[in-house]
């Protein structure tokens, strides 16, 4: 029987192929199990799932898919194990340097960490209840799938240590870090890959310094000390592409009407009373939450969406409406809030739609959006979040915030929003009443909708930060 070096050194490819990446130019593929993964059902299904959900209605060219994410991630992962090798190699037992045998559980851990993911990905769990780690897990150990398949020519156990990285319980915590961390190649890629995409410069950092300072220290990740700069670069590009792009209200707009979609959708098919024109098979098991692995790998994008366009000719109004809306964009309107008029303005809000024939179930939402940009390790929490360590020439480690002030003025402070969405419908009603004859929810509204847009410094800002 062959060791599993043996087995690693059988399967590497004569020759190196590569895929073009509009991103990293080049895609480098040496191992045969690489080429394999790819080939499997399961990935290439990441081919028709959209990286940025309802992100496309703002910035149009956000197109691209979970596929060509993965692959990029594999391609910065690569490239570090590849620096590693040459430059921090173990030599002995506990040295705290890199272990050249885990490159391959690396690699394949790099390139199959969103392969749970399903169409419309969050906004589909929280109405059918599913979890794309726990089915990314999954797909990688069942032995039903064609990933667990090829990764099993490495060793019946070698599925469940992949799925254990993905998972952050594998002994070897310099390999989760290289895929899960503050400053790790899936954030690296989905970064520079969604600002490419999304046509902005936010994203944007110097990926080729951070891959040439990144260095294994004491079984962790840990960056040089001259790297400072560039890790900056990179915290403050992260913090940007949330507040202009992952956080952006269109978008989140979008989404709302999107949960909805599919909340009412779910409600119709639930009642016996409601007559539906429109087959629903393929989710079906869904509504009923007794769904299998198969059943949720035989859904992608295209076949969320063309149940979106049936919806739209449905006799539930409701259905039809937000199915319309949200196929042709027609995103909610909103209004930040902050936590002393949260609750009036959404019982103004909720009323008045009811008046106007508006569900405020569908038609109303309050939606959260807030990100830490950056935060160090703190031992007496539950979440044990890693931090970005810098090390000098004398082999010290010091934690980035505490020398860099730029890093410092956002550590450990959320930003982001509260925001109120509703068809913006109703303010065209409201703005077709006369002034002297408003009641008091309607003149809430609209004067919270004009002081939020009339005032573009102070209060803003401090509602925001």
């Amino acid at each position: 029987m062959l060791s599993f070096e043996e087995k690693v050194k059988a399967q590497e490819l004569p020759r190196e192929k590569v895929f073009r990446d509009p991103v990293h130019d080049y895609v480098h593929i040496r191992d045969r199990i690489i080429i394999d993964l790819i080939d499997t059902r399961e990935f290439q299904r990441l081919r028709r799932i959209k990286q940025l959900g309802t992100s496309s209605f703002t910035f149009h060219g956000a197109e691209h898919t979970r596929f060509n994410h993965s692959l990029g991630v594999y391609e910065i992962t690569r490239r570090i194990i590849s620096q590693f090798q040459r430059n921090y190699q173990s030599v002995s037992a506990n040295d705290g340097l890199w272990d050249q045998n885990e490159r391959l559980v690396a690699l394949c851990a790099a390139l199959l960490h969103d392969v749970g993911h399903g169409p419309f990905s969050h906004t589909f769990e929280g109405i059918f209840n599913t979890n794309h780690e726990r089915i990314t897990g999954q797909i990688i150990t069942s032995p039903e799938t064609e990933i667990n398949l090829v990764l099993r020519r490495l060793g019946d156990d070698f599925p469940d240590r992949v799925a254990s990285v993905i998972d952050k319980t594998y002994p070897n915590k310099q390999v989760v870090e290289l895929i899960s961390s503050q400053i790790d190649a899936d954030r690296m890629d989905y970064l520079l890959r969604d600002a490419f995409y999304a046509g902005v410069s936010y994203g944007t950092f110097d990926l080729t310094r951070i891959l040439r300072v990144i260095r294994p220290f004491n079984n962790k990740i840990v960056f040089d000390f001259s790297g400072m700069h560039a890790v900056e670069d990179y915290i403050v590009s992260r913090y940007q592409m949330y507040m202009q792009v992952y956080f952006h209200p269109v978008s989140r707009g979008m989404e709302q009407i999107l949960k909805h979609l599919l909340a009412r959708a779910k409600w119709c098919y639930m009642q016996d009373d409601v007559h539906m024109k429109t087959p629903i098979g393929l989710l079906e098991p869904f509504l009923f939450e007794k769904w299998t692995l198969e059943d949720y790998l035989r859904l992608d994008d295209s076949v969320v969406n063309s149940y979106f366009v049936h919806w739209s000719q449905e006799e539930d109004r409701v259905l039809a409406d937000l199915a319309y809306r949200f196929l042709n964009r027609k995103p909610h309107k909103s209004i930040i809030v902050n936590e002393k008029e949260v609750t009036q303005l959404s019982i103004a809000l909720s009323e008045e739609l009811y008046n106007f024939n508006y569900d405020p179930e569908y038609y109303f939402s309050e939606n959260s959006s807030y990100d830490l940009p950056y935060d160090h390790y703190h031992p007496d929490r539950l979440s044990k979040n890693t931090q970005i360590d810098l090390i000098t020439k004398t082999n010290q480690t010091v934690e980035l915030s505490k020398v860099s002030a730029l890093v410092n003025s956002l550590t450990g402070k959320s930003r982001g929003d509260h925001r109120l969405y509703f068809p913006k419908e109703l303010l065209t009603e409201l703005n077709r009443i006369p002034a002297n004859q408003l009641n008091e929810n309607q003149k809430m509204i609209l004067v919270a909708y004009v002081n939020e847009r009339n005032d573009v410094t102070h209060q803003i800002q401090q509602r925001l930060f």
